[in-house]
């Protein structure tokens, strides 16, 4: 049995579904496009730079959610998924999971980016297991709060364990161990896998792989 581990943004995802839920709140009027696109923009240059305070980023990304109810912003997301997410997703990526899928590999989505925004896409890879930040909910409607550990760096590596556990496994459960991102933030986790993939590497995470000969890829 082998476990594929997949993030999401940059890697599956030929963009960043996080920064681009914003976008898409801002160009349909939800949030004031004067205040939120500066900061939404800055939050992903120090995403890229490897200096995000994740706390501060999640109440910037979750509070929204909080201001409308869950009928709303589901059918918001439908109407993200078409317009934002399926332009993102390149043949070679589906090619990719479908191929771990035939094998028979246990694949998982790990990423950053909160459930809410990330599950249907999950679904639309056909990826059964997602690990991702969890916003906070009470009653069905969410909070503007973050539940859990954010999956965000080290905290993949504590999400990735305790979802692991939960199944009764660990890593050392599985013949090979594969997980593919394209971030520096993700160095902790790709160190602890039998198989780190650089998959449309930033330019510290090509060094990286360069240097321990790693895989690369790209997926665009």
């Amino acid at each position: 049995m082998n476990l594929a581990l997949f993030d999401l943004d940059n890697t599956l995802l030929n963009g960043d579904s996080d920064f681009e839920w914003s976008q898409f709140l801002i160009r349909i009027g939800v949030l004031d496009r004067e205040l939120f696109e500066v900061k939404n923009l800055a939050f992903y240059e120090q995403y890229k730079a490897g200096t995000l305070d994740i706390h501060e980023f999640l109440d910037f990304q979750l509070k929204p959610l909080s201001r409308h109810s869950r009928k709303t912003l589901d059918a918001w997301h439908q109407q993200f998924m078409r317009e934002s997410v399926l332009p993102m997703i390149a043949q070679p990526a589906r090619d990719l999971v479908q191929r771990h899928r035939a094998a028979g590999d246990i694949c998982a989505i790990i990423t950053a980016t909160n459930s809410f925004v990330t599950a249907p896409i999950a679904r639309e890879f056909g990826v059964e297991h997602l690990i991702a930040t969890e916003p906070e909910h009470k009653d069905g409607e969410f909070t503007g709060g973050v539940a859990d550990v954010p999956c965000f760096r080290e905290g993949k590596i504590t999400r990735l364990k305790n979802w692991l556990t939960a199944r009764g496994w660990n890593l050392e459960s599985f013949a090979d161990s594969t997980f593919y991102s394209d971030s520096l933030n993700d160095l902790p986790l790709l160190y602890k896998v039998k198989h780190p993939v650089a998959a449309n590497p930033d330019d510290t995470l090509r060094a990286h792989a360069e240097r321990n000969g790693w895989r690369i890829i790209n997926l665009r």
